[in-house]
């Protein structure tokens, strides 16, 4: 650990009261100070049981609906922001950037340790939407916590989406390569936007958060963090073993639109679920899949009816797997 856990730097969230946000410091890295933030909120009513969520690229913590769903079913509730995301953001660092996705374990053990040895808990579901699924599967099948009771998907990145070549040996290689010589060299895409304006209150959706925190054009990707996230995915294809019941949540379809359209609204415009389900079976022996139609990307996003169906589908899976 970095710190005594009971040295808590907490603060009034920027989410406003009852949330509270704890910033934890974390060994300095070759950019300098290093820390990820814990955001909680308590239940109403004493409770051993705690959900942790983990945001996806681009991302930070601002779904307060679903914190809410499950702090009205008795469980206390945090979020992390990783390093050099959101809050954890500082100016001298690159947004979003590591070399091994392992540098966020040392985020998900002091963010559990507060979790458990700390504040009690004995029962935690682990969350973990798109970039954030891939990283706490990863996590979970390394360090297989006891107190591990759920482990709940949200559209995980599992595999790289687009032309098959690009998850060729021969692009792996290149990007291998590159890494090694450029790791911090930007990627060129097209990003359209539409997914962040389909979401975001001042453009066409219903939902408010920081813009320069989850920015509409995204944040840019680099060689070094690529290698990190595809050498992420080989370890899901060769196969994990997560010791709890999983639920894996996506949307029934995915769609490329190149303008706003009903797709934008109904589909997973970011990740490709066909990937989605065929690799949901590699993160443990007992996974539950559910592909809801009309979902977007960050499913508890997603319109009312779709997003109502995603919520019936964790109520099923956490009173049938989960609680005791």
């Amino acid at each position: 650990m970095t710190e005594n856990v009971t040295d808590a730097h907490l603060a009034t969230d920027v989410l406003g009261e009852p949330w509270l946000a704890e910033t934890i410091p974390l060994p300095p890295d070759d950019e300098g100070e290093v820390v990820a933030t814990l955001v909680s909120r308590k239940a109403e009513v004493a409770t051993e049981r705690a959900v942790l969520h983990v945001h996806g690229f681009s991302d930070y913590f601002f779904q307060t609906s679903f914190g809410e769903w499950w702090l009205e079913r008795d469980h206390d509730f945090y979020a992390l922001d990783l390093r050099k995301y959101g809050r954890s953001i500082r100016p001298h660092q690159t947004a979003t950037y590591v070399a091994d996705l392992e540098e966020y374990f040392e985020d998900l053990d002091a963010a559990w340790e507060r979790i458990t040895r700390r504040d009690g808990h004995t029962q935690v579901v682990l969350a973990g939407h798109s970039t954030g699924g891939l990283v706490v599967s990863l996590w979970a099948d390394s360090r297989r916590p006891e107190e591990l009771a759920g482990l709940l998907l949200n559209s995980p990145w599992l595999d790289l989406q687009g032309k098959a070549w690009l998850r060729s040996p021969a692009a792996s290689l290149a990007l291998e390569r590159m890494a090694r010589r450029q790791p911090m060299r930007e990627i060129t895409r097209e990003v359209s936007g539409l997914y962040a304006k389909s979401l975001h209150r001042d453009h066409a959706g219903e939902w408010e958060f920081d813009l320069t925190w989850k920015p509409i054009g995204s944040f840019p990707v680099r060689y070094g963090w690529m290698r990190a996230i595809r050498q992420g995915h080989a370890r899901v294809h060769r196969g994990l073993d997560v010791p709890a019941p999983v639920l894996v949540l996506s949307s029934d379809r995915t769609a490329w639109p190149r303008e706003m359209c009903d797709d934008v609204f109904s589909c997973d415009i970011v990740l490709d679920v066909r990937q989605i389900r065929q690799w949901a079976t590699a993160i443990g022996k007992h996974v539950t899949y559910v592909a809801v139609p009309g979902a977007v990307h960050d499913v508890v996003l997603s319109r009312a009816e779709p997003r109502r169906r995603v919520y019936e589908e964790i109520r099923r899976w956490l009173t049938t797997y989960v609680l005791p």
